[in-house]
């Protein structure tokens, strides 16, 4: 949080909050992370959740252009579901989602309108046909008169899926529409009521995917809502949550324990890693759990990224290593490389998802990273669809994208 001449007593006292939530012990454990410091922008960039102005005009160039992979990518996008304009919305007012989203009680139909409304979103920029904007606001307006709360052991995971999704679409419609939305608050209250108090304060015993994609929720919403105090609070955890889920050498002998849990013993962090008691750079915490929730992790950890340079912050220098060794290791087993036994007692539950377009481009395109196992996956994987939660349409938004 920036502090200046001008903050006052309740600034002060949330500063100090934050402080004390972020502190971790003990202090004698070299591989516990000491609290992040995030600055928010003095003044948000819009539309900024994910995809700038620049990098929207980008791919509607490129698609109306017919150039490819875009136009595949968007030829895709526009055939499915997700962007029929017969779609009928289905909220609910209590969404109660049980682990592996059993009980289902809104969960699917939650996370694939949100995901819906954001394919809108990205159809009427492209193509500029009002019937997009309005089919994105119908099913943003129809969730945010319903739902109350989440319920069940999964809400905050459910909570960070959808809730990173929404503002996406409602940042590219609030400001490029020009049709009028006339509950655009409502949907903010929404974000602020709902999702917001959810994500917020991450899940720092939980497998590190549900805290990544919760600040993946966390930023995106505080950045819809110019919230800055909420954006240094899920940047800070996030800047925490990276390194202790993504293993490089320079760490040391094992990983640097998660920032603000219980684990603090080296058997409890190997239990933590799965079993997982040698590492390599680009390990990740999930590694030996399964690809899917790894790739999650991995999105997510991009998602952030990217919004944060939108914002004016850009970490992808700051965590190129950490980053692209986590791409590259999980791709080049992604791709069918023999596993050695001292990996997951060499046996991997692989499937990585559509998870690494974002940080292809950043660091490959963008910074000039080397990165053969990651764009040969994510090359022979176009156009990227989407895995039905909060993952969507990113060799549209991002492949070879400069801005």
């Amino acid at each position: 949080m920036r502090l200046g001449a001008s903050i006052g007593p309740a600034a002060t006292a949330l500063a100090l909050a934050a402080a004390l939530a972020l502190a971790v012990t003990p202090a004698a454990h070299a591989t516990r992370l000491a609290p992040a410091r995030a600055v928010a922008p003095t003044a948000f960039a819009h539309p900024g959740v994910l995809n700038s102005r620049a990098q929207l005009d980008f791919v509607r160039t490129k698609v109306q252009a017919g150039q490819q992979p875009w136009k595949a990518a968007f030829d895709d996008m526009r055939a499915s579901g997700y962007a029929s304009l017969s779609r009928t919305p289905k909220p609910r007012a209590v969404v109660e989602c049980g682990s592996y989203s059993n009980p289902d009680i809104g969960c699917s139909d939650e996370r694939e309108d949100a995901i819906a409304a954001y394919t809108d979103a990205l159809a009427w920029y492209i193509t500029r046909d009002p019937a997009y904007a309005k089919k994105s606001i119908e099913l943003m307006d129809a969730w945010s008169a319903r739902i109350k709360s989440h319920t069940n052991s999964n809400a905050p995971l459910q909570s960070g899926w959808a809730g990173s999704t929404w503002p996406r679409a409602a940042e590219i419609i609030k400001h490029t529409y020009t049709g009028g939305w006339p509950n655009q608050g409502r949907f903010a209250t929404m974000l602020r009521e709902v999702y917001l108090p959810e994500v917020i304060n991450g899940k720092p015993n939980s497998n590190g995917n549900w805290e990544l994609i919760m600040m993946d929720a966390a930023v995106g919403i505080s950045v819809h809502l110019d919230d800055r105090a909420s954006y240094d609070k899920a940047m800070a955890i996030y800047l925490g949550r990276v390194p202790a889920y993504f293993y490089l050498a320079s760490d040391g002998p094992q990983p640097k324990y998660p920032p603000r849990s219980t684990i603090d013993t080296r058997s409890e962090l190997i239990d933590y890693w799965h079993g997982q008691g040698t590492f390599v750079d680009g390990l990740a915490q999930e590694t030996c759990r399964d690809f899917g929730h790894t790739g999650m992790g991995i999105a997510a950890t991009m998602h952030v990224a990217e919004t944060s340079r939108i914002q004016g912050r850009d970490l992808y220098p700051e965590f190129k290593d950490r980053f692209r060794y986590a791409l590259g290791f999980h791709a080049k087993y992604e791709l069918g490389e023999a596993v050695p036994a001292s990996l997951c007692g060499g046996s991997l539950t692989k499937g990585l998802g559509p998870a690494t377009e974002v940080g292809y481009n950043a660091l490959h395109n963008r910074l000039g990273v080397a990165m053969e196992n990651t764009g040969r996956l994510t090359e022979s994987r176009r156009p990227a669809g989407t895995e039905n939660h909060f993952e969507a349409w990113e060799t549209l938004t991002h492949a070879d994208n400069p801005n």
